[in-house]
C-alpha cells in the first residue's frame, strides 16, 4: 500500500467542531502525522498526493449493534417496513408469493402493527389468503415476532397441544389454536424448520450489507447475531471473506450466549483476532422489546393489566452466563429494553464487578431503552456502556406514550447517561432501523422523526452533534477495547475516515439529513468513492 499525502483537507481529528488540522499523512494503513499542510509535506516530500479540494474529513464512524449477516439477508427479502396497514403488508406479501418458485418459503421483515390502522397483530388467516399452501413468515420489525401462516405452523409441527417454550409464547385464538404469532423464543419453533441459506446465500448478504456500510461512512461494525439463518455460522461466513481479503469492514463479531459452550470449549475470547476481524462479547437476551410488548417492566404496560412482559432469560440465567463468559475470556453484552430487565442485569453485573475489573471486561447494555431514575446512575458506576441506537427512540415515540406513558421521561435518556458518566456507544440495530449513521445523528440531536412536524420529544435528553458524533467514533472503539487503535485520526491510529461534501456543523439539524458521503477509506484503502472524488478509487 503506497504512502498517501491528503491535503486541502478540514480534519475534524476527533470528530469535533471545527478543523483541527489540513494535512493528513498515511502509510501502511495507518496515520502517521496529522496537521499543518506545510510541515506535512515536509515531513513526508516524496509520497503521492491527493487533493481533497477543501472537504471535511471526519473519523470512520462504527456502528455498535448491527446484524450484518441479518441486513444482508433482509435485502433479500420481502420488505414490509414502510407497509402503513396490515392491507398494504399483505399487497407486498402477494406479490412476492407470485415471484416465488414452488415449495419455496416465503420470508418477509420488518412489519410493525403499531403503525397500522387496523390496530391489531396480524394472524395465519390473514397470511393464508395471499400464500395459500406455501410455508411463509414474517419477522417483525423489532425481531422478536413471528407472523407466520398455518402451512409455516404445520411444518413445525405446532398444534394446539404445543405448549409454550421457555422464555417464549404462542399467540392463540379464542378456541385455543396457534393463531400465526409466535413470541420471543417459541419463534425458534418454526425458525428451525427454514431451510438454511447457502454458505454463498450468507457470503453474498454479508458482502451486499458491507456495501452498503461503506457507502453511509461506515469504516466498522458490532456484529450480533439474532436467532434465524445468520446465526451460527455468521463468524465463519466472516472469517472466509476475511481470508480472501473481501472484507474491508472491521467487524466485532459478538458470540450468542447459546454457544457459550462450545466458544469456551474452543478458545474464543473477547479481542481474539486481528484489527479486521475480532471475537466480540457475548450477547445475551434479558428480556423482549416495546413494539411488541414482551420488555420486562416493573409495572404493566400502561392499558395492559397484568402484561409485565416476558424474561427470555431468568436473573438467575444471566448471571450464571455472565459468570461463565468471564471465566471464559468474555465479555457480556446483555440485551434489556424493560425497566425491570436493565434492573436485573445491573445487579448482575454489580455481583461481577470485582471479578470484571480484575478480568479488565467492558461489559455492556444493549439498548437500554426505558430505565427506572434509581438505576440510571449505576451503569457509570459499574462501568457499563450504553449501547444505545438513537433512531429507536423517534421510531418507538408513539408506541413508548401508548405503552409506557410518564416511564418516558427516562426512556432512551442519552443526555442523563452521558452526564453521569456513561460511555454511550451508538449504532443502528440494522435490519430493525436503517443503519444510516446520518439518520442516527440527526435522532440524537434533535428527538425527531424526519418530517415529523412535533416538537422534539423530552428535548432535555438531546445531544450535542459532537457527543453523538463521538458516540458513533470514539464510544464504539471504548466498548470494544479497541480505543487505542480506532476511533478518532492521530498518529498510530488507524487510517479509517470519511471525506463528506459539507460540515455537518454549518446550518442546523435538517442539514444532516442532506450530507454525502464522497469517500469512505478503511485502512488506507478506498473503499467507496463517488461524486467530485472518483479518482480515489485509485488508492490503495
Amino acid at each position: 500500500m503506497r504512502p498517501v499525502l491528503y491535503l486541502n483537507a478540514s480534519v475534524h481529528a476527533d470528530g469535533g467542531p471545527g478543523r483541527t488540522a489540513d494535512a493528513l499523512a498515511v502509510v501502511g494503513g495507518r496515520v502517521v502525522a496529522v496537521g499543518d499542510a506545510d510541515e506535512v509535506t515536509e515531513a513526508f516530500p516524496r509520497v503521492r498526493r491527493v487533493d481533497l479540494l477543501g472537504l471535511p474529513v471526519f473519523p470512520g464512524f462504527i456502528d455498535a449493534h448491527i446484524h450484518v449477516v441479518g441486513y444482508g439477508l433482509g435485502l433479500l427479502q420481502v420488505e414490509l417496513r414502510e407497509a402503513r396497514s396490515l392491507a398494504g403488508a399483505l399487497r407486498l406479501i402477494a406479490a412476492a408469493e407470485r415471484r416465488g418458485g414452488p415449495g419455496e418459503w416465503l420470508q418477509g421483515r420488518g412489519w410493525d402493527k403499531n403503525g397500522w390502522p387496523e390496530d391489531r397483530f396480524p394472524t395465519r388467516y390473514d397470511l393464508d389468503a395471499v400464500t395459500g399452501d406455501r410455508p411463509a413468515v414474517c419477522t417483525s420489525k423489532d425481531g422478536h415476532l413471528l407472523w407466520v401462516n398455518t402451512a409455516a405452523l404445520r411444518a413445525a409441527g405446532i398444534t394446539r397441544d404445543t405448549p409454550d417454550p421457555p422464555g417464549g409464547a404462542i399467540s392463540r385464538d379464542a378456541a385455543g389454536e396457534p393463531d400465526g404469532l409466535l413470541k420471543e423464543d417459541a419463534t425458534l419453533l418454526v425458525r428451525r424448520v427454514i431451510p438454511a441459506p447457502s454458505p454463498e446465500t450468507l457470503e453474498q448478504a454479508a458482502v451486499a450489507a458491507q456495501a452498503d456500510a461503506h457507502r453511509l461512512g461506515l469504516t466498522g461494525a458490532h456484529a450480533f447475531v439474532g436467532p434465524g439463518a445468520e446465526g451460527p455460522d455468521q463468524f465463519g461466513v466472516l472469517h472466509r471473506l476475511r481470508a480472501r481479503g473481501a472484507l474491508t469492514l472491521r467487524i466485532v463479531a459478538c458470540v450468542p450466549d447459546r454457544l457459550l459452550d462450545a466458544a469456551a470449549a474452543s478458545g474464543l475470547r473477547t479481542g481474539l483476532g486481528d484489527e479486521v476481524l475480532r471475537v466480540g462479547p457475548l450477547k445475551i437476551f434479558a428480556d423482549g422489546t416495546l413494539g411488541s410488548q414482551t420488555a420486562s417492566m416493573l409495572a404493566p404496560f400502561d392499558g395492559q393489566p397484568g402484561n409485565v412482559g416476558i424474561m427470555v432469560r431468568t436473573p438467575g440465567e444471566i448471571d450464571d452466563l455472565v459468570r461463565r463468559g468471564l471465566a471464559a475470556g468474555l465479555w457480556s453484552a446483555v440485551h434489556a429494553i424493560g425497566d425491570r430487565a436493565n434492573r436485573n442485569v445491573l445487579d448482575v453485573f454489580a455481583r461481577h464487578r470485582e471479578a470484571s475489573h480484575r478480568a479488565g471486561a467492558r461489559h455492556r447494555i444493549e439498548h437500554v431503552q426505558v430505565l427506572h431514575p434509581d438505576d440510571l446512575p449505576r451503569l457509570a458506576a459499574l462501568g457499563v456502556t450504553a449501547s444505545m441506537q438513537p433512531i429507536h427512540a423517534t421510531a418507538d415515540r408513539d408506541a413508548a406514550e401508548r405503552y409506557w406513558g410518564a416511564r418516558c421521561r427516562y426512556a432512551y435518556a442519552w443526555r442523563s447517561l452521558a452526564a453521569s458518566g456513561a460511555v454511550l456507544a451508538f449504532g443502528s440495530d440494522a435490519p430493525v432501523e436503517t443503519p444510516d449513521p446520518w439518520r442516527g445523528l440527526y435522532a440524537a440531536v434533535t428527538r425527531r422523526r424526519e418530517g415529523d412536524p412535533r416538537p422534539s420529544w423530552y428535548p432535555n435528553e438531546c445531544l450535542s452533534l459532537h457527543d453523538a458524533i463521538r458516540a458513533y467514533t470514539a464510544g464504539p472503539a471504548y466498548a470494544a477495547g479497541t480505543e487505542v487503535w480506532q476511533g478518532a485520526l492521530a498518529p498510530g491510529m488507524v487510517a479509517d475516515f470519511v471525506v463528506l461534501d459539507r460540515d455537518p456543523y454549518d446550518g442546523g439539524p435538517e442539514d444532516l439529513l442532506r450530507v454525502s458521503v464522497l469517500a469512505t477509506v478503511v485502512g488506507g484503502r478506498v473503499v467507496h468513492s463517488g461524486g467530485a472524488l472518483r479518482g480515489l478509487d485509485g488508492v490503495s
